[in-house]
C-alpha cells in the first residue's frame, strides 16, 4: 500500500513523445537499428524531455525483453552523445499478469529506464472489478525500483478504465506519480487537479510545491485543453514527425501566450487526425516518407497489416503537411 508521502520522483513536465519501433522487411522482422538510431537521433536532438520506448506507438506488444533492452540502452547512448545524457526515458510495460509487469519494470530500470508506463493486464477483462485494478496497480508500484506512469487506455485493454475514483486512491501512493490519459477524458484531469493540486507552476515551467501525482493528455490534440486544467503535458504520437510544434505549443501556453497556443493547437489537432485514424501503421508510413526512412522499414510487425492503399496514403499525406512549414520554421528558429 501506498503512502500520503511522496517519494517517487516527480515526472517531468512537457511534451514526451512514443517512439515508433522500426522493423526490417526480413522474414523475422528484426529491429531496423540504423533507422531506429537516425529516429531516435531526430527526436532527441528536437530538444523533447523525454522519450516513452515501447508504447503503444513502438509496438510494445510486439517487442522481445531483449529488444526492448536494447532500445532503452541505446536512447541512452544517444542522448549521451547529443549531450542530453539527463533525458526521461519512459518504458512501456507489458505482460498478462501483475508478476509479469513488475518483472517488466525491472528488466525496464536495469536497462536504464528512469520510468515505466503500465497498462492493465487485459486478457481477465470480465473479472476484473475496480478494487482488482487498484489492487494490481498497487502491488507492481510496491514492487517496482522506478516510479511507475498509469497508463489509461481503454481501447486497447478491453474497455477496462481507471477512473477518477480509481485515481485518487492510486495517487497517493509513494512510486505512482503520473497518469497518461489516452481516454481523452479532461474531467479526469480536472478531478487530479482537485485531489492532488496544479502540477506546473505556469510563471517558472516547474512543479508547484511539492512532487505530486499529475495527470498528462494521452494526445497532443488537447494538450491546451489539459494544461488549461492543471494538467503538465501529454504524451504524443504526433511528436514523431512534428516535435518542435508540440513544444512550442507548451511553451506558449506556459509563457501566459495563450492566444498563441490556442491558435497552434488547432492546426495541430487537424493535423493528428490523419495518425488517429490512419493506425500505427499510417503513422509510422507517414513519418518515414516524411523523414526519410526506407518504405521497407516502416511495416508494423506481423499481423498489423501493411498500409498499402493508395487513396489512404494520398489522404494522411494531405492531412499531415500542413504542419511541415511550421516544423520547419521553428526548427531554423532553434
Amino acid at each position: 500500500m501506498g503512502s500520503t508521502s511522496k517519494t517517487g520522483t516527480p515526472y517531468p513536465p512537457g511534451i514526451h513523445v512514443p517512439s515508433l519501433t522500426w522493423f526490417k522487411s526480413d522474414e523475422t522482422q528484426t529491429i531496423d537499428w540504423d533507422v531506429q538510431r537516425k529516429h531516435l537521433e531526430f527526436l532527441i536532438g528536437s530538444g523533447l524531455p523525454g522519450v516513452v520506448i515501447c508504447g503503444t506507438n513502438g509496438e510494445a506488444a510486439a517487442v522481445t525483453p531483449q529488444e526492448k533492452s536494447k532500445l532503452i540502452s541505446l536512447t541512452r547512448l544517444v542522448a549521451q552523445e547529443l549531450g542530453r545524457a539527463d533525458i526521461t526515458i519512459t518504458c512501456g510495460t507489458y505482460g498478462g499478469c501483475t508478476q509479469a509487469i513488475i518483472e517488466d519494470t525491472k528488466l525496464a530500470a536495469e536497462a536504464g529506464a528512469d520510468f515505466v508506463l503500465v497498462l492493465v493486464p487485459s486478457f481477465f477483462h470480465f473479472a476484473l472489478d475496480q478494487d482488482a485494478i487498484v489492487g494490481f496497480y498497487q502491488e507492481v508500484a510496491s514492487a517496482s525500483p522506478i516510479p511507475i506512469v498509469i497508463y489509461n487506455f481503454p481501447g486497447v485493454v478491453s474497455g477496462l478504465n481507471v477512473n477518477s475514483e480509481m485515481l485518487q486512491v492510486l495517487g497517493d501512493h509513494s512510486n505512482i506519480v503520473a497518469v497518461k490519459l489516452t481516454c481523452g477524458t479532461i474531467a479526469s484531469v480536472a478531478r487530479t487537479v482537485a485531489n492532488f493540486g496544479p502540477g506546473l507552476d505556469l510563471k517558472n515551467n516547474k512543479y508547484a510545491g511539492q512532487p505530486r501525482f499529475v495527470a498528462l493528455a494521452g494526445q497532443s490534440d488537447w494538450l491546451v485543453p489539459c494544461l488549461s486544467v492543471g494538467g503538465t503535458g501529454c504524451v504524443t504520437g504526433m511528436a514523431n514527425l512534428y516535435p518542435k510544434t508540440c513544444i512550442e505549443i507548451f511553451n506558449l501556453y506556459v509563457a501566459g501566450k495563450k492566444t498563441e497556443a490556442e491558435e497552434l493547437q488547432i492546426k495541430l489537432a487537424s493535423v493528428e487526425w490523419g495518425f488517429g485514424k490512419g493506425g500505427i501503421n499510417g503513422t509510422k508510413w507517414v513519418v518515414g516518407k516524411f523523414l526519410g526512412y526506407p518504405e521497407e522499414s516502416t511495416w508494423c510487425r506481423r499481423p498489423y497489416p501493411k498500409f498499402l492503399d493508395n487513396g489512404k496514403r494520398e489522404w494522411i499525406e494531405t492531412i499531415v503537411k500542413p504542419l511541415q512549414e511550421i516544423e520547419t520554421a521553428l526548427d531554423k528558429r532553434g
